[in-house]
């Protein structure tokens, strides 16, 4: 995916309102724009950076930072300090990746065991239900998994190798068709038979019951590690997170065939980025007069604003400090665009910027952390629920569905997966991304020309003042 360099680019491309002045090659795009350069090699990028920053800060509503990027020419010192940094940081976030594995790993075996325990532990359930059928169902389950498991390991003693090769031809029937050890004696059939059969019928009944014993104790003891399990993976995630995130940060981005960056030079180029942006007032705009009283009775679905671009361009030379540190002197280049922006603009334009490169990076640290559990969540979270509060929602799903061919079919509410539904932010995006930002009408039309010229003075304001505050020559205000 291509780095995205330039804001201004992507406010034309996205707002049809500078789209169009862009394309008939009308003035307006931005509406004004302003430039600082200022070349010291004793003065350092700090001080006017932050300078605006708080100047913008007292005149705006709401001030972010877009733009974040460097690089560093890989002859420099300070190249490979970042570079050993990064280095560092990725090496402490594998560390912590490895054990996260092995934690998805285990859990994904202790869904699958406790799926399996439940899978028995509903036989047991059957077992002591109120209805005949139910329970002679359960036991015949439970008795067919003990000849496969217990009993078979007999060898040629077991209840199936004894009717296959020992012509034992009525036991296994016999043995399918008790309910107790007392119906033994009234079958019939002979002694020899009989005194086989009630010692496995014996056998079969006393591991019924400590069977059922262990495996809800096992079940309990799943549910506690799982949780135990679950705890220990968001603590290793959050403590991997800011390691990846650090380590996406300290990468740079690449320089190209940009002639200030020479190899062997010890050079760094910044790029920074703000955006200031003041909300429209409209019943305070009426009050001044800048809008007709008519405007009252209008109901606007999206805000409009006075916004300021702010582009710091750096090129300098990284100094190392007796503490350590980095202070960097030499030539910045400062940029102020005043543009008047709706709510859908600026809400398509932080999208465009999610698709940058730096944002890609940190969207596979969630990718690697929050999400690599998704598919599993719904098993996890039904576990980790008491028994109780589970029986009651599986209740409550199906007396639910009232669909009578749903319920003569079988398909119940109990086995549907709620469909993941979206905010409407996310819905507010995906129609943005396909329709585009829809045009002004004539209401919002004058809206945003008074956004546009509170823009402008404030876009003037900030170059004027930064300038007469730092000694230099005052500039006529524009008309």
């Amino acid at each position: 995916m291509a780095e995205i360099k330039s804001i201004s680019e992507i406010i034309e491309e996205i707002s049809p309102y500078y789209r169009k002045l862009k394309e008939k090659k009308l003035e307006g795009v931005p509406a004004e724009e302003h430039k600082i350069i200022y070349d010291s090699t004793a003065e350092t990028l700090e001080p006017v950076y932050f300078w605006i920053v708080d100047f913008m800060n007292d005149m705006f509503k709401k001030v972010e930072k877009l733009v974040d990027n460097f690089v560093s020419s890989p002859g420099s010192g300070h190249f490979a300090e970042l570079g050993a940094r990064a280095t560092k940081m990725q090496e402490e976030a594998m560390k912590i990746m490895q054990t996260i594995g092995i934690l998805v790993k285990s859990l994904v075996n202790i869904v699958y065991d406790l799926r399996e325990f439940e899978i028995r532990l509903k036989h047991y359930d059957a077992l002591h239900s109120k209805d005949e059928k139910e329970r002679e169902a359960a036991l015949l389950a439970l008795k067919q998994i003990w000849m496969d498991n217990v009993d078979i390991k007999r060898g040629r003693g077991s209840i199936n190798m004894l009717a296959q090769d020992l012509n034992f031809v009525t036991i296994r029937d016999a043995f399918m068709a008790v309910k107790s050890l007392e119906e033994v004696d009234k079958l019939d059939l002979n002694d020899r038979v009989k005194r086989i059969l009630k010692a496995r019928v014996k056998e079969f009944f006393d591991w019924l019951e400590l069977s059922e014993k262990e495996l809800r104790k096992r079940y309990e003891i799943e549910r506690s590690y799982l949780k135990s399990q679950v705890n220990a993976l968001r603590l290793y995630t959050r403590w991997a997170k800011p390691y990846l995130r650090a380590a996406a940060q300290l990468e740079m981005k690449e320089a190209g065939r940009e002639p200030a960056l020479v190899k062997a030079f010890s050079t760094i180029l910044l790029e920074l980025t703000l955006l200031g942006r003041s909300p429209i007032d409209v019943e305070q705009a009426i009050i001044d007069g800048d809008l007709p009283e008519a405007f009252r009775r209008i109901k606007f679905d999206r805000n409009y604003y006075s916004c300021v671009l702010v582009d710091f361009n750096f090129r300098g030379i990284p100094y190392r400090t007796p503490q350590g540190h980095y202070t960097f002197g030499g030539r910045v280049e400062v940029t102020f665009k005043a543009y008047a922006l709706n709510d859908d603009e600026l809400m398509l334009l932080d999208e465009k910027l999610k698709e940058t490169e730096l944002e890609e990076a940190l969207k596979l640290v969630e990718g690697m952390t929050t999400e690599s559990l998704e598919q599993l969540r719904e098993d996890i979270e039904y576990f980790l629920k008491e028994p109780e509060k589970r029986e009651l929602e599986e209740e409550k799903n199906k007396s639910q569905d009232v669909n009578p061919f749903a319920a003569l079919f079988g398909f119940y509410n109990r086995n549907k997966k709620p469909e993941k539904k979206k905010d409407d932010k996310t819905k507010k995006i995906e129609e943005l991304k396909e329709e585009g930002v829809r045009p002004d009408n004539h209401a919002e039309s004058l809206l945003r020309k008074l956004a546009e010229s509170g823009a402008k003075d404030k876009c003037f304001t900030i170059f004027d003042v930064y300038k007469k505050a730092h000694g230099m020559a005052s500039h006529p205000a524009p008309e």
